[in-house]
């Protein structure tokens, strides 16, 4: 059964970063295959991680409201999802990588939702570790899957309201379809130690602070030259940060 790591926390706290370093550090320890998968609305895992997305589940979803004259000759709806699917996910070398997409719209999504969710289950078992990165909260990943999560990451930076919005998304993840494993919470982007302030906010939400992950000028340089995070060099400072605290939780 495949370990799945789930990255959540604000907007703007560098969830998609961390994502892309977790694939990373994973793949440099040799702990493969990883499926990604990007449960952002805002898709852009695949930008950090340096590959092209064609096309996404919410787009797929989208489409499957098209009326039988619409579909292939001799195929129903659900052939032509699962056909669909299949060529959504981009394979690469000891990972790939499926894009969840925009949430739903106007029209009756409760059939393709438990197609898409078949095909996750199925998916799954052929990995070792599942990495999804996703929206602030968690809900439009629950729709997407019954997968349970091994390790939620919240990440925040030292801004006490997107400290307050992971201890937020903690207290809610109850109320999701979904088994949350262990629950930590990852500080990015800080140059040199944590604030005292910064600590005690932490404190108030009753998180475990993991890790902190420091300011590192090569991932604003790898982002403006259009390069993958996958490779970093392993002194990266952030990079070799996010692979110690992994190796903390995973066995």
């Amino acid at each position: 059964m495949a370990y799945t790591i789930a990255v959540a926390g604000k907007g703007g706290t560098g969830k998609t970063t961390i994502s892309s370093l977790i694939v990373a550090a994973l793949l440099a320890d040799n702990r493969t295959p990883i499926l990604a998968v990007d449960a952002d609305p805002n898709t852009n895992l695949n930008e950090w991680l340096g590959v092209e997305v064609t096309g996404t589940l919410g787009d797929l979803q989208a489409d499957s409201l098209k009326t039988r004259s619409d579909l292939p000759a001799g195929m129903d709806k659900r052939r032509w999802i699962e056909y669909q699917l299949q060529t959504l996910l981009l394979e690469q070398d000891n990972y790939d990588l499926i894009a969840m997409g925009r949430t739903e719209g106007p029209g009756c999504y409760c059939s393709v939702n438990d197609i898409l969710r078949a095909f996750i289950e199925e998916l799954t078992p052929n990995y070792r570790y599942v990495v999804m990165d996703n929206e602030a909260g968690m809900e439009h990943m629950s729709r997407r899957t019954a997968r349970d999560v091994d390790l939620l990451l919240l990440v925040s930076d030292q801004n006490p309201i997107a400290i307050r919005s992971a201890g937020r998304i903690n207290e809610l993840k109850d109320s999701l379809e979904m088994n949350v494993g262990e629950v930590h919470l990852v500080l990015n982007r800080v140059d040199g130690e944590p604030h005292e302030m910064v600590l005690a906010e932490i404190e108030k939400t009753g998180l475990n602070l993991l890790s902190t992950v420091p300011v590192d000028d090569r991932l604003m340089q790898y982002s403006l030259e259009g390069k993958s995070l996958l490779e970093l060099p392993e002194d990266s400072p952030a990079l070799a940060a996010v692979r110690k605290a992994l190796n903390e939780v995973i066995k």
